[in-house]
C-alpha cells in the first residue's frame, strides 16, 4: 500500500511537471511570434511612407470666423464627423478666416500609404518608385512623402490606373529601402499577415490578422477586382499600405475596408500584390496600362442554368452575347458557349476571368476550352487592344443586378429553350428571389420588348438602355407567351 501511494505521487508529480513544461512551451511559441511580428516591422517599415496630398479650394467670404481652427475643415477633420453622423456630411464646409482673402487656397485635404517599389542605386540617376491607391493621390495639386526616419521628399505621379485603383509617384532620391515582393500565388487563408500604414495619420503603425479569404470579386469597388480580404486592423489612412507575410514579403496593397461606421470592422481589402506589381511596372515603362480585348458579355453559370445547358457541371462562365467582328466573334465563339479553361487554368468567377483576359497582351494568341452543345473544344483566340468604347469581357450592368434579373440576347438555342421566337427582345434568364422583378411577375422565360418606349434586340442594346434611365425608375415592355403588359421598376 505505501509503495503504491509513493507511485501514485510520482505519477501526479510527473503530470505537473509536463503541465509546467507545456505551459512553458506554449508562452515561449507566443514569445517566438511576438518576435517574428516585432521583425516584420524592422525589415518593412523603412520602406513605407506616410503619404500627404494637397490641391486648391475655394474658400468662401463669411462674415464670420471659425472659432475651433483655421475654419477651412471641421474642427477636428471630417473623418470624426462621418463616423458618428455619417454620410449626412459629405464634406466640410469653407469658411474664410480673419486675414484670409476668398478665393483659391491651397490646404491638407488627404492622407495616405505608400511603399518603395524599386529605387535607384546609382546616385545620379536618383529615381525612386513608391507604389499607392490612385485614390489617395488622385486629382491633387502637391503630394509629399515622408519615411520612418524623417527624411521628407516632394512627388509627382508617374502614372495612375483608376480602373484597378492602383498609382505609382516618383521622388528624385536614390539609394531608399525597396520592399520584398512575395508570392501571391503561394498565400494561404488563415495565414498571418501584417498590415503597415499610416491610419488617421498615425505613421508607420502596425496591425496583426489573418487571410480571411482570396480571390474576392464583384465587390463594387474596382473596376477591376481580385482582393485579398483581411481582417488586420485596416482603416482610413492604411490605404496604398502594404501588406505582409511573415517573412516580411508584400502579398498584398491596402486598398479597401467595408464599414457601417467609417472605421475597422473586420473586413478589409488588399489588392494582390502580383497585380499590383504588373501595373505598376506598365505605368513605370508606358506611362499608361495596356489591357486585352476579347468581345463577350458573360455572366455566372448557376446550377439552374447548368441544367438548362445539359452540363454536368456548374463550373465555368456562361458567353450571353458576342460582339460582331471582336477577336471573340472572329474566333468563332458564340452565346450560348460555357468558358471552362483559361490558358490551362480552370475558370469559375467571371471577375477573375474578366481580370485575366484584360492582362493579356494585345497581339497574343490564347487557348479557351468551352463546352458547346455538350462537347468540349478547344479555340484560340488573338487578343485584342482594349479602348475606351470595348470592354475586356463585360459582366452584366449593376443596374440589372440591381433590378434583379439577367438577360440575354436570343439565340436560336434560348428561343428553342424557352420556346420563344428569336430576333425580337432580350429573354429574362436569371431572376433573383424577391427582387423587384420577381414582384412584379418577371419569370426566366419573359421577353423584354422595349426599355423606356424604345425597342431592344440584345443585351447590350438592354444595358444601355437602363443606363440612360433617369431617377432610377425604368419602364419596360414584358411579355410572356402571346401577352404583353408594361411594368415600372426602380432600385436605390
Amino acid at each position: 500500500m505505501f509503495l503504491y501511494r509513493n507511485l501514485m505521487i510520482l505519477f501526479a508529480l510527473f503530470l505537473f511537471s509536463l503541465h509546467l513544461s507545456a505551459q512553458g512551451n506554449g508562452i515561449e511559441s507566443l514569445r517566438q511570434t511576438s518576435k517574428a511580428f516585432a521583425e516584420v516591422a524592422r525589415k518593412v517599415s523603412p520602406s513605407v511612407v506616410l503619404i500627404q496630398v494637397e490641391r486648391e479650394t475655394e474658400v468662401v467670404q463669411t462674415p464670420f470666423g471659425f472659432p475651433f481652427g483655421d475654419g477651412e475643415r471641421w474642427p477636428f477633420g471630417d473623418d470624426l464627423f462621418r463616423r458618428f453622423f455619417g454620410d449626412r456630411f459629405p464634406e466640410a464646409p469653407r469658411f474664410n478666416t480673419p486675414g484670409k482673402k476668398p478665393g483659391k487656397q491651397r490646404s491638407v485635404v488627404g492622407q495616405g500609404s505608400g511603399f518603395v517599389l524599386a529605387s535607384s542605386e546609382n546616385t545620379a540617376e536618383k529615381k525612386t518608385y513608391i507604389l499607392t491607391n490612385n485614390h489617395v493621390v488622385e486629382g491633387n495639386d502637391k503630394i509629399s512623402v515622408k519615411f520612418l526616419d524623417g527624411r521628407e521628399f516632394e512627388a509627382k505621379i508617374k502614372g495612375t490606373d483608376p480602373k484597378s485603383d492602383i498609382a505609382v509617384i516618383e521622388i528624385d532620391a536614390s539609394g531608399l529601402p525597396a520592399v520584398q515582393i512575395g508570392d501571391y500565388s503561394q498565400l494561404e487563408v488563415g495565414e498571418w499577415v501584417v498590415a503597415i500604414g499610416n491610419p488617421f495619420g498615425l505613421s508607420h503603425t502596425l496591425t496583426v490578422g489573418v487571410v480571411s479569404a482570396k480571390g474576392r470579386t464583384s465587390l463594387g469597388i474596382n473596376d477591376y477586382e481580385d482582393f485579398i480580404q483581411t481582417d488586420a486592423a485596416i482603416n482610413p489612412g492604411n490605404s496604398g499600405g502594404p501588406l505582409v507575410n511573415l517573412d516580411g514579403e508584400v502579398v498584398g496593397m491596402n486598398t479597401a475596408i467595408f464599414s457601417r461606421s467609417g472605421g475597422y470592422m473586420g473586413i478589409g481589402f488588399a489588392i494582390p500584390i502580383n497585380l499590383a506589381e504588373r501595373i505598376a511596372n506598365q505605368l513605370i515603362e508606358k506611362g499608361e496600362v495596356v489591357r486585352g480585348y476579347l468581345g463577350i458579355v458573360m455572366q455566372p453559370l448557376t446550377a439552374d442554368l447548368a441544367k438548362s445547358f445539359d452540363l454536368r457541371s456548374d463550373k465555368g462562365i456562361l458567353i450571353a452575347q458576342v460582339t460582331k467582328d471582336s477577336p471573340a466573334d472572329k474566333a468563332g465563339l458564340k452565346a450560348g458557349d460555357v468558358i471552362v479553361s483559361f490558358q490551362g487554368r480552370p475558370v469559375s468567377d467571371a471577375g477573375d476571368f474578366r481580370n485575366q483576359v484584360a492582362l493579356a497582351q494585345p497581339g497574343s494568341k490564347v487557348v479557351f476550352d468551352i463546352i458547346r452543345d455538350s462537347k468540349q473544344r478547344a479555340v484560340s483566340v488573338k487578343i485584342d487592344k482594349l479602348t475606351d468604347s470595348k470592354s475586356a469581357a463585360q459582366a452584366p450592368s449593376r443596374v440589372s443586378e440591381k433590378l434583379g434579373i439577367t438577360v440575354q440576347t436570343i439565340s436560336a438555342d434560348l428561343a428553342r429553350q424557352f420556346d420563344i421566337s428569336a430576333g425580337k427582345g432580350v429573354v429574362v434568364t436569371e431572376v433573383a428571389p424577391g427582387s423587384a422583378a420577381m414582384m412584379t411577375g418577371i419569370n426566366p422565360g419573359s421577353v423584354i420588348l422595349e426599355v423606356n418606349r424604345k425597342m431592344i434586340n440584345t443585351a447590350a442594346e438592354f444595358e444601355q438602355a437602363l443606363g440612360r434611365s433617369a431617377n432610377n425608375k425604368v419602364l419596360l415592355l414584358v411579355r410572356d407567351d402571346d401577352v404583353s403588359r408594361y411594368v415600372v421598376l426602380g432600385w436605390r
